[in-house]
């Protein structure tokens, strides 16, 4: 595998890797969303490499890349490992392109046709990264209680009122 650090965002490298996937091995899928682009979204530091999600006409992929040397987990191409987030454990795929190197990608959606436009698509990706960083326990907590006068039901009174 071809191995790059990535010191700056490879959001860059992200958009040009798959625009060239997509002219040189998707041009003619039948599943291609027509009303979607290829896009870069949110890559963000996260435990020391890049965390991001990649829209395409084909997929919406979480995309892992390296951002070191240090706790970066080579896999090879096509093969998989489980990588830990708040939200649990998540199987990752490693794959290699010539504009970004080493990366891996955890496929989110695919095919594409349940999106209407790219702003569905980015709002999507965007609340997906957030699901995957936070905590499910965390989020229920910090939920808003029920709105007034409908009072919250536990699990006794639920089943109680069947």
């Amino acid at each position: 595998m071809s191995f790059r650090i990535h010191r700056e965002s490879p959001a860059d490298a992200v958009e040009e890797a798959f625009f060239r996937i997509q002219r040189e091995q998707m041009a003619d899928v039948p599943i291609l969303n027509h009303a979607l682009s290829v896009e870069a979204v949110d890559f963000q530091p996260w435990q020391g490499h890049w965390l991001g999600v990649v829209v395409t006409p084909w997929c919406m992929s979480a995309l892992l890349v390296p951002g070191s040397e240090a706790g970066w987990q080579s896999t090879g191409d096509n093969r998989r490992r489980f990588v830990k987030f708040p939200a649990g454990d998540f199987a990752f795929l490693g794959s290699t392109a010539a504009e970004l190197g080493e990366y891996q990608s955890c496929s989110l959606f695919s095919p594409m046709g349940q999106f209407a436009n790219q702003s569905e698509a980015i709002m999507t990706a965007r609340a997906s990264l957030v699901a995957l960083l936070t905590d499910p326990a965390t989020a229920a907590a910090a939920a808003p209680p029920p709105p007034s006068g409908q009072p919250s039901l536990s699990r006794r009174r639920f089943l109680a009122m069947r």
